[in-house]
């Protein structure tokens, strides 16, 4: 089961006068990939536990926020179950890569924010980065379905 969103030109959706096609929020993203994680385990007849959904939600929550606020914007989309695992890529018009920043400034002072790409690389089993031949990247986070059963049940990390 995979997602993808439209990335090229796109017609207006009725009454909304917003494109269809690339989330708009973080919201968006998160409902994309619970959806999809909800499609794929029913349709295996497995589940999905709740901790592992949540480390999914927050990866795409911190890549898509990261796209809108450090990247310009997002500009593509993707989200599949392939095994036991959750690829979800996110694209931007940054070429610059992430990275990460101690929690203080040179003098001292806690910075605001900069926890996002630490928590990205920790809850994913592999982080790439692509750079993009029209320019920007494609950041993809790859991300193990650890609490997924058989049977429906859930079970805890250990």
């Amino acid at each position: 089961m995979s997602e993808k969103y439209l990335t090229g030109p796109t017609s207006a959706s009725a009454g909304t006068g917003r494109p269809r096609g690339r989330p708009r929020s973080p919201a968006e993203a998160r409902g994309t990939v619970r959806r999809i994680l909800a499609e794929q385990t029913r349709a295996q007849g497995i589940a999905c536990a709740a901790d592992t959904l949540s480390d999914a939600l927050l990866v795409a929550s911190e890549l898509t926020t990261n796209a809108m606020l450090h990247g310009g914007g997002i500009t593509d989309f993707d989200v599949s179950v392939v095994g036991q695992n959750l690829y979800l890529s996110v694209s931007d018009r940054e070429p610059r890569h992430p990275v990460t920043l101690s929690p203080t400034d040179p003098h001292g002072r806690h910075r605001c924010g900069g926890r996002g790409w630490p928590i990205v690389c920790r809850l994913s089993r592999t982080v790439r980065i692509a750079d993009l031949p029209a320019g920007g990247k494609r950041v993809t986070a790859v991300i193990p379905l650890k609490g997924v059963v058989e049977g429906g049940g859930s079970q805890d990390r250990p």
